[in-house]
């Protein structure tokens, strides 16, 4: 029945470059499910993800609106979405990269399956209809995705163990809707609810979905046996992060990496050149800023193309706050200050052509980048690691994932494969933590290649190492009415950043999220003392740079 009556459109939304036949292998996916879908609200819903992917195509019914925005990687012609099954009976809506998913696809062939096409998006429908729910567990990479039951209207949805990829959904006048973005259910009308990352569970028009963890990031580690040797610890940390670049670096395009001359982006363009030479460093931060100098003598040092991005803090006004809020749907405040910084960076590199980037996003969570891991507690020290986490894909991921893709830009995450988040969790605190030093074990794995200064640099933020943080702090009181403009309080108001809260508390989590519950956002006379203290810090920074320009260590 839904064969005959569904037909597939495809579309040109926007045009990029490609190399070699490929281009990327991400997109955004917008679903509404339930008896006479809306055309209209459809189109609104593609029109709010059409940046993230160059072509549009649609699957369409009587019962059924499924569509992606898709950005193309390999087999151009035949890997078209959404996918449906050979009888025609499923059809799957898919945003990601399956890193093994060549393996999957030859065991999958050797198990009866006739692929038609060389892509991760059939393996992922193919694995589900060999192995069901359980194919989750097979799949590594980062993804999110939705496998429909055409003759039944039940939808299944899963999301990769951490985040990375988003996924949304909404259930409103007898209708389901899914989408990769908060602006694309915004149309629909309803309250609009996450997939949470490691989640994977089934819904329908009738039905909110039904969510339950295949990977639980809040239990994750507990009672598995530590490493304790220091020397097994190094190499267990060099195997895996190595293994974990070398699987995102499957391409045959430029790559990208975000550098900041700090540990984690510095790593990470080691093994990157090793690896993969046609590379180039992007930067962005105020001229005299840390971030440009460590960043440019470390380019310097390795001899690889440097892109950098100089923004004085004039340059950030009113529109590029609204602009950046619109982007990243961002709930708190730090996060929309770093996507602020995030929109030039990711326009410089859509502008120099480069379309895969990585990043060393995920280090300081596993690592002990963070103050609040100096909890003494080693229960409760668990329990921050665990939470912090599980809320990356709210926060830094969220923040890297719309300011990126909003730019046709993807980025790869290699400190957050899951792989290495499961050794980071058996690693114990004093491997982190070390003779005052945050980060100590990846400072020792990896001393023989990296440069004393880099090992040597304390930890800094983006937007404060950037040296345009207090700048964007200016309009911070009016982010939470530009966040209602755009409609999002559908998914939730805008709140206080949970890390100032927690340090209040003395890194007590549990009465941080009473205080979070209590009193979700700031108030009156906390964003007043806050603008006070911006325009204190905006006048003697500015008095700063004017004397003294920023500079690097000469060990």
């Amino acid at each position: 029945m839904h064969a005959t009556n569904c037909k597939l459109v495809t579309t040109v939304s926007c045009v990029h470059d490609s190399t070699n036949g490929k281009s990327l292998g991400m997109c955004g996916i917008a679903l509404i499910i339930g008896p006479a879908p809306d055309q209209s609200v459809f189109e609104s819903m593609l029109d709010g993800i059409a940046p993230r992917g160059e072509v549009r195509e649609t699957l369409c019914g009587e019962r059924q609106l499924l569509g992606t925005q898709r950005l193309k990687i390999v087999d151009r012609e035949r890997a078209i979405q959404p996918w449906h099954s050979a009888d025609g009976r499923w059809a799957v809506c898919y945003n990601g990269e399956v890193y093994n998913f060549r393996s999957l696809g030859s065991e999958l062939a050797s198990l009866g399956h006739v692929l038609r096409s060389d892509s991760d998006t059939e393996v992922v429908l193919e694995a589900f209809l060999e192995w069901g729910e359980g194919a989750v567990h097979r799949l590594r990479g980062e993804f999110a995705f939705a496998i429909v039951d055409r003759t039944t209207d039940q939808v299944y949805f899963a999301r990769d163990p951490i985040g990375v990829k988003p996924l949304y959904w909404s259930r409103h006048a007898g209708h389901l809707y899914v989408a990769s973005e908060l602006k694309a259910l915004v149309p629909a009308g309803g309250r609009i609810h996450e997939i949470p990352p490691g989640h994977h569970g089934w819904g329908s028009p009738a039905q909110d979905p039904a969510a339950t963890a295949y990977v639980d990031l809040l239990t994750m580690g507990n009672g598995d046996e530590p490493v304790a040797d220091v020397n097994e610890a190094v190499r267990q940390v060099r195997v895996a992060l190595s293994d974990s670049i070398r699987v995102r670096l499957d391409t045959d395009l430029t790559v990208g990496v975000i550098l900041s001359g700090g540990l984690d982006s510095t790593l990470t363009l080691l093994h990157v050149r090793e690896m993969h030479p046609d590379c180039v460093a992007f930067t962005i931060g105020s001229p005299d800023s840390p971030d440009i100098s460590y960043a440019r003598r470390v380019a310097r040092d390795l001899g690889v193309h440097h892109e950098i991005i100089e923004l004085t803090p004039g340059d950030i006004r009113l529109p590029d706050i609204r602009e950046a809020i619109r982007m990243s749907e961002l709930t708190e405040y730090g996060d929309v200050i770093n996507a602020v910084i995030s929109r030039p960076l990711f326009a410089r590199v859509r502008n120099c052509g480069v379309k895969v980037v990585l990043c060393g996003d995920g280090s300081d969570e596993l690592f002990g980048g963070y103050e609040m891991y100096q909890q003494p507690d080693p229960v409760l020290r668990q329990r921050i690691f665990q939470h912090k986490l599980r809320n990356l894909g709210r926060t830094e991921l969220q923040r890297v994932d719309r300011t990126s893709m909003r730019q046709g830009v993807e980025v790869r995450v290699p400190f957050l494969d899951l792989a290495l988040v499961r050794l980071a969790m058996r690693l114990p605190i004093d491997l982190k933590l070390r003779d005052g030093q945050e980060k100590w074990l990846l400072r020792h794995a990896f001393a023989d290649i990296l440069p004393n200064y880099v090992r040597q640099r304390p930890k800094n933020p983006l937007s404060h190492s950037s040296g345009l943080h207090e700048r964007v702090r200016l309009y911070r009181s009016q982010f939470p009415r530009i966040y209602r403009s755009f409609g999002y309080e559908g998914f939730g108001p805008m709140q206080r950043d949970f890390s100032i809260v927690l340090a209040k508390h003395g890194n007590d989590l549990d009465r941080a999220l009473i205080d979070m519950h209590m009193q979700p956002d700031y108030s009156i006379a906390d964003h007043a003392r806050d603008l006070a203290g911006a325009l204190r810090w905006n006048a003697v920074s500015a008095l700063r740079r004017s004397r003294s320009p920023a500079t690097v260590p000469a060990t």
